[in-house]
């Protein structure tokens, strides 16, 4: 184990970058992951980290040493102790449980992608800057069973940490492709593009959602740009009854995604929807 406990060590140096910066992520290909449930998803998928970052305090902890020792059998996992000062600089959250990883960014062929636009299921996210509705949609997702999520330039950097923790290990369960051209994405999908869309005259209940489906959301404020409605391939709104106006991007994703999975899994009680 190394101990560290001086702020001009290269190694915390590396990580406050990597916490702080989208840039530092995709130049080294690298990302934190804080907690103890998200290593071991990752450890699951993909196998053991580059490194174990832990508090000195963390290493009381029972998760934290069976994570420990775990790790020990793996010579490629480096374990790096931090003093609770300096691993409090590094951690994305405010009260820390103490254990972090150094990871290695995985390509979308090593989450084992099925052919992305050839599915049944997928999502596009068009300027979705908030990295906590990006990790909620990414979760969401992963459990209505979608393979495929393409994010537009200006979406929240997918890999930051603060996205993988309101992820919560989804990240490892579906093919995630950045900076994706949507209109193209759209134009090549073989089925349905489905636009959630404000001002759209058409009821999520009342539209068919079965079959090969890709459902588009966009920024919070803005909605989609003209161009992705315009390659939609019919665009969908939520009723909602009171004074509400809209959902957030990440209740609005999961209630689309939750009515797919409601129509799959009762076609018996979908008989009425039009069909288009």
């Amino acid at each position: 184990m190394k101990f560290i406990t001086s702020r001009d060590n290269p190694i915390f140096r590396q990580l406050v970058k990597l916490k702080e910066s989208a840039r530092q992520r995709r130049t080294a290909e690298q990302t934190l992951l804080d907690g103890v449930h998200l290593i071991d998803a990752y450890n699951l998928a993909l196998g053991p980290p580059q490194a174990l970052i832990v508090s000195e305090s963390g290493l009381e902890n029972a998760e934290i040493r069976r994570l420990q020792a775990e790790q020990s059998i793996n010579a490629g996992t480096e374990v790096v102790v931090l003093s609770d000062a300096l691993f409090r600089e590094v951690s994305p959250v405010k009260t820390p449980i103490g254990v972090m990883a150094l990871i290695s960014i995985p390509e979308s062929t090593i989450l084992m992608c099925k052919g992305g636009r050839g599915e049944s299921f997928c999502v596009l996210l068009e300027a979705i800057q908030d990295p906590g509705n990006v990790g909620s949609i990414l979760r969401s997702a992963v459990a209505a069973g979608a393979s495929d999520i393409y994010l537009s330039d200006g979406c929240a950097d997918v890999w930051s940490p603060k996205t993988l923790r309101a992820a919560m290990g989804a990240h490892f369960s579906i093919c995630i492709h950045e900076q994706s051209d949507l209109v193209e994405v759209a134009r090549a999908f073989n089925g349905r593009v489905i636009a959630a869309s404000l001002k759209a005259k058409n009821s999520l209940y009342q539209t068919r959602l079965t079959g090969p489906v890709a459902l588009v959301f966009g920024n919070e404020g803005m909605g989609l740009s003209d161009a992705m409605l315009q390659a939609a391939s019919e665009q969908i709104s939520i009723p909602m009854q009171g004074r509400t106006e809209s959902l957030n991007a990440a209740a609005a994703a999961a209630v689309c995604f939750f009515e797919r999975v409601r129509q799959i899994k009762q076609p018996e009680c979908s008989t009425w929807f039009r069909v288009s």
